[in-house]
């Protein structure tokens, strides 16, 4: 907690409004946080842990705080001995093994620019973003499929990629040409140096999902860590020293959110549970021997974990539950609540930043709703004119950096391609995308990405809350809502579903389904289509491509 209060005024709060109108980071000049926390830390509490690292194959590993920083500074020795400089971006395909959370400090503390990749990600994939970033290097594991990728990888195709870096997983074979960092690093002298560059300087991009187009490429400052001490305290309620889990791929964003910035700078150690394939009975027994002591994973897990048998005994030593990524049904979170006593604390936000939005811990959580504005920034739904909404009406969620003069911390800094970013970023004000309203106590309420609105019949209807109905029927494994084009009502409803195992599509079922809706929301909401799929579409970070169903 000594740490915390180095960048807070304040950490304690009496009510939301004293939260809201009172947080307030203090940000050190020329902030590096392999020498500003890691480090310190490693020199306060060298035992402490930082890492509990474990897998399905019954690998487990714990890494202290001294030993993080130094790996870290042998890492940084090794990636300078290959020609990798300050700013010089990297991208990085590790899924969860140890090694990410070595290579990212390192590339923070030489200042280089860590982009992390997805493991999914195929040949075509990853010379979009080498190209895109300009990056000059990849460390990536010798996965079959991940070796053959970027086995595919040229000079024709990646000008700029100087370095291939690999990690051996146990037997792997070297590549010819290629680096091989579990080899290489252990070796080299520790570099004790740290970058000291001005705040505003590249840190991290992150790749967005790529639901509405291509991937874009958001950039964040030195300043991130700093943004997710919110993240971690007040949506995950990470404790000092207590054990926290995020599950997510470290290619994406919500990586960043729950695994090193924020937790450690709350002195919280990482639970690092590494499945190369997700099964919820995995992650049950995994809670119940680990004992974290809070948990955020996305609504689709916490989902699987009802279906698949979720016990009180499983998460008994879990004090606080979050989630973000997608909306979260009411009705899970209800049935949730009531096996393990604790409601699901549901968060919004984008790659661009961290949490716009949260049921933070000043209030009670309304099942369904995204919470209320984060401190971080200056909040507003507003309509078509550009003007605030009234409450109850729908409008776009726009926003503002409450520390726009002091390096937007949190919000990005701007996409590779700044052409793409004109489109978000108008006159100071960062438009989401997102529609959402406000309803009389200012909780805010998820309805739909902009380009996702169906119009049908005089009214606006966001898919979100009809497929969290379906997602509750017990025949109903997920299902994505579209509009369909109609001659009379413009557009109408159409839900295309993904069946549970044992069960059939049929004009009974479908029936049955529209009623559902009826009775569960707004009868004017039900699907007057339903067209059923083996699966549905997804980006490589498990968001439904609607463009793809509507094509």
């Amino acid at each position: 907690m000594q740490l915390l209060n180095e960048f807070l005024t304040r950490s304690e709060f009496s009510s939301y409004e004293d939260f809201y109108e009172n947080f307030s980071l203090k940000i050190p000049e020329r902030f590096n946080f392999a020498g500003d926390v890691v480090d310190v830390l490693a020199k306060r509490s060298p035992h402490q842990l930082a890492l509990l690292y474990c897998n399905d194959e019954g690998a487990e590993y714990r890494m202290d705080f001294k030993e993080l920083s130094d790996c870290s500074k042998r890492a940084a020795a090794y990636f300078l001995s290959l020609g990798i400089r300050q700013g010089e971006r990297v991208v990085l395909i590790l899924r969860r093994r140890i090694e990410y959370w070595i290579c990212a400090v390192a590339l923070h503390r030489i200042g280089a620019v860590a982009v992390p990749a997805s493991i999914q990600f195929t040949a075509k994939d990853l010379a979009y973003r080498i190209n895109t970033a300009k990056a000059a290097a990849i460390i990536y594991l010798d996965t079959a499929f991940c070796l053959d990728q970027v086995r595919q990888l040229t000079a024709k195709n990646c000008p700029t990629l100087r370095q291939r870096i690999f990690v051996r997983e146990e037997g792997g074979q070297q590549p010819q040409g290629v680096q091989d960092f579990c080899a290489g690093y252990p070796k080299c002298e520790p570099f004790e140096q740290v970058e000291r560059a001005e705040n505003s300087a590249e840190f991290i991009a992150y790749f967005t999902s790529g639901t509405t187009g291509m991937p874009k490429m958001a950039l964040h400052n030195k300043t991130y860590p700093l943004g997710h001490i919110l993240t971690a305290k007040y949506m995950q309620c990470a404790k000092d020293n207590g054990l926290h889990l995020t599950m997510a791929d470290s290619g994406w964003a919500k990586f960043g959110w729950g695994n090193l910035y924020g937790q450690w700078i709350c002195g919280c150690a990482v639970l690092a549970y590494d499945p190369i394939r997700f099964h919820a009975a995995n992650l049950l027994a995994v809670m119940e021997r680990y004992q974290p002591t809070s948990l955020c994973v996305p609504p689709t897990m916490y989902r699987f974990l009802l279906s698949d048998g979720l016990q009180k005994r499983h998460v008994q030593s879990i004090a606080w539950f979050s989630t973000a990524g997608e909306p979260l049904a009411p009705e899970v979170n209800r049935q949730f609540q009531k096996i393990t006593g604790h409601p699901i604390h549901e968060g919004f936000g984008q790659s661009e930043g961290t949490p716009i939005t949260c049921s933070f811990e000043f209030f009670e959580v309304r099942p369904g709703s995204m919470g209320k504005p984060s401190p971080l920034y200056r909040t507003r739904i507003i309509g078509k004119d550009h003007q605030p909404c009234r409450r109850g009406d729908v409008g776009e969620i726009v926003l503002t950096s409450a520390y726009e003069d002091r390096g937007r911390v949190g919000l990005t800094a701007g996409y590779i391609r700044d052409e793409a970013f004109e489109g978000v970023l108008r006159d100071g004000v960062y438009h989401t995308g997102d529609m959402a309203y406000e309803d009389e106590d200012g909780y805010y309420w998820f309805v739909g990405r902009n380009d996702d609105m169906i119009k049908c019949s005089g009214y606006r209807i966001g898919p979100s809350e009809i497929e969290g109905v379906l997602n509750t029927h017990h025949a109903v494994r997920e299902s994505a809502i579209i509009g369909r084009p109609d001659p009379i009502r413009g557009q109408v409803v159409c839900a295309v579903i993904a069946l549970q195992d044992g069960f059939a599509p049929s004009k009974e079922l479908t029936k049955q389904l529209q009623d559902y809706v009826k009775q569960n929301t707004a009868p004017y909401k039900y699907p007057r289509i339903i067209e059923y799929v083996a699966q549905l579409p997804k980006t490589s970070s498990g968001k439904i491509l609607r463009r793809a169903l509507a094509q």
